[in-house]
C-alpha cells in the first residue's frame, strides 16, 4: 500500500474505535512486569511448559502474524522483545477479531496473560486480555528491518529508536556510563556542582563562542565554552574536590568527532597535580568500562582494545619528532621550512605561529591516528596552554596531558596554574592573539583573577569529552550515534 493509503486506513480505524466508545489514548496501564522480568522469571520453562502465572506487559507491537483462529505477535518494551500468542480460546471470538482487526504494527498496547513455552521452547505470553494504549497513525519501516539511510535515521530519531535496537543500546549505555562517572566521583569525595551556562566572558578553553543577548540586562552573553574558571573559583572558596557534568557550546564545525553542543565532565582536586589526574583518568574509565561491558578488554571497530592500567605515557615533543621527522626544538621559521620539506600539509595561518599550535597540528596529522591503546601525551608548549602550570625544570612547557584512546582525544588535564601574576601575563598574551584576529584566544577575566588573588591551592584538573568516551566504550563510529538528537544541516 502507498503511504497515503496506510495513513487513511489507520485514521479510519481510529475513527471507528472512537465511534465504539473506545479511547485509543487512555491515561495509564499498570504493568506487573517488563519483558526482561518475564524472561528472567519464566525463561527456563521446558518446551510446551506453562507457568501458571499471570503477567501484565505494555509495549509496542512490532510484528503481527495472522494465522486464522490464532496469531502470533511481538511486543517490544525498553528491556526487550517477547512473543505474544492471541487466539479465540484466550480472547474469545470478538476479542480475537479486535486484536487482529483493530491493531496495526506500531500500536502501543497492554496485554495480560500467562507465560508459556512453545513446542520449540520460545517464551510466549498467552494473551487473555489486551488494551490499546496509543494508536500509531504512521507505519513503521517496511517489514521491521529498521531504517537504513543514515540521514533519515538522524532526521527521524524517534522512528530510529523504535526500529533500531543498536540506537537504543547506545542511549541506554550512555546513561550507564554517566551513572558510573557520578558513582566513582561521589565515592572519592568529589562534590557535584553547577556553574553558569550563560557567561559574561567566554573563558576556560580556546574556542569560538556562541553569542546571545539578554534583553533585561541589555548586554551580550556567551554560551559557555568550558566551566573551568568557575570550578577553580570553587577551589578558592574551599570546596577542594568538585566536578560538573554538563553542556558546553563551541561555534565550530560538525564532524564524526565534533559537535557544537557537547557534554563535558570536568573534575578538580586541590593539593594534587597532573600525576593524580592520570590516576583518576585510569580509574574512572575502568569504572565506566566495567559498568557497560564488565571487562577492561573490549572491542572497538572490530579491533581489540585493552583498557587495563597502567597506561602508556609519552612525551608530546618526542612523539611528534619521531612521527614527523622534524626537529621540533628549532625556531618557528626553521620548523615550518622543515615541515614543508617533509611534505606535511600546514595551513598558511600556522606559518605565523604560535609554535605550540604548529606542534599541536603535527600531533593531529602525524601522531593521533597511531594512538590506539590508551596513551597520555605529556607536556605541551606553554603558548597553547594558558591555564596550566609550567613544567618543573622546563619553563617553555607546561604540566598538561591529553588522553588518547582509539586515535581520539578523550581528555585534557593540567597541573592548574594558581599564580595570579603568571595567569595575568598568560591572559595578556591571549589578548594579543585576539587582537591579531584569533577568535579562539581567551580574554582577560578580571573577576577570575581577583578570586585567584585570594589564593587557590595547588590543584589538578581534568576535562573529559563525555560523548567521545561513550563512543569509545560503546563502539560507536560517530558522535552523532551517541547523541539522542544530533544537529543537522
Amino acid at each position: 500500500m502507498a503511504e497515503a493509503d496506510i495513513l487513511a486506513a489507520r485514521r479510519g480505524k481510529l475513527a471507528r474505535l472512537r465511534a465504539q466508545g473506545i479511547d485509543p489514548y487512555p491515561y495509564r496501564y499498570p504493568r506487573t512486569h517488563t519483558v526482561r522480568q518475564v524472561r528472567d522469571a519464566f525463561g527456563d520453562l521446558a518446551p510446551s511448559g506453562r507457568s501458571g502465572a499471570q503477567v501484565r506487559l505494555a509495549g509496542r507491537l512490532v510484528a503481527l502474524r495472522r494465522m486464522g483462529r490464532a496469531s502470533f505477535a511481538d511486543l517490544l518494551d525498553r528491556s526487550g522483545k517477547v512473543q505474544l500468542y492471541a487466539s479465540t480460546n484466550g480472547l474469545g471470538a470478538e476479542g480475537y477479531e479486535r486484536f487482529v482487526g483493530d491493531l496495526d504494527l506500531g500500536d502501543i498496547i497492554g496485554v495480560e496473560g500467562e507465560p508459556f513455552a512453545t513446542k520449540t521452547g520460545e517464551l510466549t505470553v498467552d494473551v487473555q486480555a489486551f488494551t490499546l494504549l496509543a494508536k500509531s497513525l504512521r507505519p513503521l519501516p517496511e517489514k521491521w528491518h529498521g531504517l537504513r539511510d543514515v540521514e533519515t535515521r538522524y532526521r527521524q530519531r524517534a522512528l530510529d529508536f523504535i526500529a533500531n535496537e543498536d540506537a537504543r543500546r547506545l542511549i541506554i549505555g550512555r546513561a550507564q556510563i554517566l551513572r558510573a562517572c557520578r558513582s566513582y566521583l561521589d565515592a572519592h569525595g568529589f562534590i557535584e556542582v553547577e556553574t553558569p551556562l550563560l557567561q559574561p566572558l567566554p573563558g576556560g578553553a580556546t574556542a569560538r563562542p556562541f553569542v546571545t543577548h539578554h534583553n533585561v540586562l541589555d548586554r551580550d552573553l556567551y554560551l559557555r565554552v568550558a566551566p573551568e574558571l568557575y570550578l577553580k573559583r570553587l577551589l578558592v572558596g574551599g570546596l577542594e574536590k568538585v566536578y560538573e557534568i554538563g553542556r558546553n557550546f563551541r561555534n565550530e564545525g560538525i564532524s564524526s568527532m565534533h559537535n557544537p553542543e557537547f557534554t563535558a565532565l570536568e573534575a578538580y582536586e586541590a593539593y594534587a597535580d597532573y600525576e593524580q589526574a592520570m590516576e583518576l583518568a585510569e580509574e574512572l574509565v575502568v569504572a565506566c568500562a566495567m559498568a557497560v561491558a564488565g571487562t577492561t578488554r573490549i572491542s572497538h571497530g572490530g579491533r581489540e582494545l585493552d583498557l587495563t592500567p597502567p597506561w602508556r605515557r609519552a612525551s608530546l615533543l618526542e612523539l611528534v619528532a619521531s612521527a614527523s621527522g622534524c626537529d621540533v626544538e628549532k625556531p618557528l621559521p626553521d620548523l615550518v621550512t622543515e615541515i614543508e620539506r617533509n611534505g606535511i600539509p600546514l595551513p598558511p595561518p600556522l606559518h605565523r605561529g604560535p609554535k605550540g599550535k604548529v606542534i599541536e597540528h603535527l600531533l593531529e596529522t602525524c601522531v593521533q591516528d597511531q594512538l590506539w591503546e590508551p596513551t597520555f601525551v605529556l607536556d605541551f608548549p606553554l603558548d597553547v596552554s594558558p591555564l596550566a602550570k609550567r613544567k618543573r625544570g622546563k619553563d617553555d612547557l607546561v604540566e598538561r596531558f591529553e588522553l588518547y584512546i582509539t586515535g581520539r582525544e578523550v581528555a585534557n588535564a593540567f597541573s592548574e596554574l594558581n599564580d595570579p601574576d603568571d595567569q595575568r601575563e598568560r591572559f595578556a598574551a591571549q589578548e594579543a592573539l585576539r587582537a591579531a584576529g584569533d577568535e579562539e584566544a581567551q580574554p582577560i577575566d578580571e573577576e577570575f583573577l581577583r578570586d585567584l588573588e585570594l589564593g587557590m591551592p595547588p590543584a589538578a584538573g581534568i576535562g573529559f569529552g563525555f560523548d567521545r568516551l561513550v563512543m569509545v566504550l560503546l563502539d560507536a563510529p560517530s558522535i552523532r550515534e551517541v547523541l539522542a538528537f544530533p544537529p543537522l544541516r
